[in-house]
């Protein structure tokens, strides 16, 4: 049997498919389950290629949606509007009530730190898809092995059936020989 008769095989066995209508996830099982080798880990998950730009931008995300960035902020705003509301009495005040140079900075955080953590999110929801799909590969795996597993047990559990049958079969004949030699003493008796 070639390997494409045994993957065709083991596709109609275990999906009722030819080999040839499976999508690429399912081939990919398939032939793990035909070589018998471990799924492994997704080296796409494992392996680290992103550039200078996106490990920074990944960590200012990490920072920036944090509860210290949250409070260390909220620290330095509440310096900045007492600082400057301090020293207006002296008129030495840097940024005076309302606080326009203030305005100015927090917009511009925002403006520069809503891209970068987009950035972020969407490479971590690339990565979750690509987790996910390797999650679907191991359960279908998974799965695919339980189903034969099951088939091995039924087919080794009809061999037994039939073995019991058989030996009862035996013992039945063997038992009505004995039956038919008692009676026949029996009957030689009287």
């Amino acid at each position: 049997m070639t390997i494409d008769d045994r993957l065709d095989q083991l596709s109609r066995e275990l999906l009722s498919v030819p080999f040839c209508d499976l999508n690429a996830v399912q081939r990919s099982v398939i032939d793990l389950i035909a070589a018998e080798a471990p799924t492994g880990l997704n080296q796409a998950l494992v392996s680290d290629d992103r550039g200078y730009w996106d490990r920074l931008a990944d960590k200012v995300a990490a920072i920036g949606g944090s509860w210290a960035f949250i409070g260390s902020f909220s620290a330095v705003l509440l310096a900045w509007v007492a600082l400057n509301v301090a020293l207006k009495p002296w008129n030495l005040a840097f940024d005076p009530y309302p606080f326009i140079f203030l305005n100015l900075l927090l917009s511009t955080v925002a403006a520069l730190q809503a891209p970068v953590i987009m950035m972020s999110q969407n490479r971590q929801a690339a990565k979750d898809r690509k987790n996910a799909e390797h999650d679907y590969v191991v359960n279908l795996r998974a799965e695919l092995e339980i189903m034969h597993l099951h088939d091995k047990l039924d087919a080794l559990r009809d061999k037994d059936l039939l073995e019991l049958a058989k030996c009862h079969a035996e013992a039945f004949v063997k038992l009505e020989a004995q039956i038919s030699a008692l009676s026949a003493k029996l009957e030689a008796r009287h």
